[in-house]
């Protein structure tokens, strides 16, 4: 999608991305002050146009296995267990179908992104997501197979088998994605699928190494081995993990080893331990305490180690977390770690802001986002670690040892992150910032090389062919 966006946008194109439905808690700020997906916002990114709540008119962002917060249309509409909501999607229909035709007004091509599979029969019924939001607004369809997981053809003919006979006709073709090897011992089994479905392979997409883009949801545990010196970095993988991009920019740093650490693995040493936000706090933070974590920090600290919380991490500092209306999870109340004398109180209004800043420590530049239920209030607070928008921002400890903010992204700007990384620990001779990637760069650099491969590889023709009709 973000290929695809980014080839056609270069090629003069006026196009944006839609995803009618995502599951996700990698989300971002709109320029209309609503929450969309990460992956939809990536997209828009690469279109050269602003992320808006349009692109992602409903976004689900789990809680738990079988519940979720329902975003409509960027703002919190409530909250539904799987089962409600699979009966609600007739009326989330309308406000999917409402944005798809605001969006359609603004922009010449929409390419819209399904959701899990087409093939999830069980879920057919008043489907939004795949084929049932092709069929509402008719139009066409590429099959976009992952050869790279294995079983590609059986993936690509099985999901055209289970199809309706309508939903068929409009699939226009193939897409096979992240191939490696020799493309000729492809080729006879792209014959195959095309004289077994009399439907053309519009290209073979190669695998390429190194891509960092913005992850939709999914998290990989293994992080990047820096050479020496490096700033060791350790991130709990909590079970509601939040906008784990964050740290992306940590995974490019060549003096940063970041390391998530997955339920019942050993905690390893570290030079800075990171709360990431969460999409459930309080819960969170009782899987923390379960596997052992509570005393690894404190051991941490005695040792000398840094401590940093992101969002939800930074509520987790404090002496109290309350939800009585159970806002971010089930009502009720936790005692935070208590390494920060404040509390933090959930309540119905959900911070959605787009913000940039300094640091006040150094005076760095910083921007980034805030996604967030609560408001955080306490002695603590009148030691912040930032400022944004001309307002204070989290809160640094006495001792330096232990900070905390709400603000995601911090780490994307390159003064920042240097900035942020020297208060954290990081040492070394010279200009830290020198050492320190540009990551916005870095990602835009990703996007004209993921674009420059569907140009080389994909029948684009074809695909202007479909999007112009």
């Amino acid at each position: 999608m973000a290929g695809l966006c980014r080839a056609l946008a270069r090629r003069g194109v006026s196009v944006a991305p839609f995803k009618p439905q995502n599951m996700a808690l990698n989300s971002a700020v709109t320029v209309d002050g609503g929450e969309i997906g990460r992956s939809t916002a990536l997209q828009a990114l690469a279109a050269g146009v602003e992320p808006h709540s349009d692109m992602n008119p409903v976004l689900l962002k789990p809680e738990s296995d079988r519940g979720a917060q329902v975003i409509l249309r960027g703002q919190v509409h409530g909250h539904m267990d799987a089962l409600d909501y699979h009966a609600y999607k007739r009326e989330a229909k309308a406000s999917m179908l409402a944005a798809w035709e605001a969006l359609s007004s603004r922009y010449d091509v929409i390419i819209a992104e399904g959701a899990g599979s087409p093939a999830e029969i069980n879920l057919r019924a008043n489907d939004i997501a795949n084929m049932g939001f092709a069929e509402a607004v008719d139009c066409p369809v590429l099959l976009v197979g992952d050869i790279d997981r294995g079983g590609v053809f059986a993936q690509l003919v099985g999901t055209l088998a289970l199809l309706s006979e309508s939903e068929r006709l409009r699939t226009r073709g193939f897409i096979i994605n992240r191939f490696r090897g020799d493309i000729a011992l492809l080729e006879p089994g792209l014959d195959w699928l095309e004289h077994h479905t009399g439907k053309p392979v519009l290209g073979t997409l190669p695998y390429l190494q190194g891509l960092l883009l913005d992850a939709e949801d999914s998290l990989g545990l293994s992080g990047r081995q820096a050479g020496e010196p490096a700033l060791r970095v350790v991130v709990p993988a909590l079970p509601r993990i939040s906008n784990h991009n964050d740290f992306d920019p940590l995974r490019l740093h060549p003096r940063v080893e970041l390391t998530f650490v997955g339920p019942d693995r050993p905690i390893p040493p570290a030079d800075l331990i990171i709360l990431p936000g969460s999409k459930s706090t309080r819960s969170d933070l009782a899987w923390l305490r379960a596997q052992g974590w509570e005393g690894a920090i404190r051991r941490h600290l005695r040792y000398g180690g840094k401590l940093l919380g992101i969002c939800g991490g930074f509520q987790m500092l404090g002496r109290v977390i309350e939800d009585p209306e159970g806002r971010d999870g089930p009502p009720g109340s936790s005692e935070g770690l208590g390494l920060l004398d404040f509390t933090t109180r959930m309540g119905a209004a959900k911070q959605l802001r787009n913000v940039s800043g300094r640091l006040l420590a150094s005076g760095a530049r910083l921007a980034g986002y805030e996604i967030h239920h609560g408001v955080s209030e306490g002695p603590a607070l009148a030691r912040p670690l930032c400022e944004l928008d001309g307002q204070p921002d989290g809160a640094i400890g006495e001792d330096g040892q232990v900070l905390g903010t709400y603000l995601h992204g911090l780490f994307d700007q390159a003064e920042a992150c240097a900035a942020l990384l020297a208060l954290c620990g990081l040492e070394g001779e010279g200009d830290t910032l020198s050492d320190t990637p540009d990551y916005v760069a870095h990602r835009q650099r990703d996007l004209d090389r993921l674009a420059d491969s569907l140009e080389e590889c994909l029948d684009m023709a074809a695909i202007e062919a479909l999007v112009s009709r």
